[in-house]
């Protein structure tokens, strides 16, 4: 099943190719991610991210009910797989 997971901006940067890139929290879960479709996204709000894409902004209420049942479903385990460092 494919599924937008919500998170958290915990940083914002520009990548050398001039992409805006970020880093999200997922429940304490960090990853990369490219927020070139939200680029209004500031510092502390959240965001829908589908493989690696923040797709949408969400307000933070909503994005804590849809951690919370994602959580329920166990579809939340593949975010502790450990990334590479760049």
């Amino acid at each position: 099943m494919c599924l937008g997971v919500p998170g958290k901006v915990v940083e914002i940067r520009t990548d050398a190719l001039g992409m805006n890139m970020g880093k999200v929290s997922f429940g304490g879960v960090v990853k990369e991610v490219c927020l070139a479709y939200t680029s209004d996204v500031q510092i502390g709000e959240y965001v829908i991210v589908h493989v690696g894409f923040a797709i949408s902004t969400i307000d933070e209420e909503e994005a804590g009910k849809v951690f919370e049942l994602l959580r329920q479903m166990g579809e939340l385990e593949e975010l502790d797989v450990p990334q590479i460092e760049t």
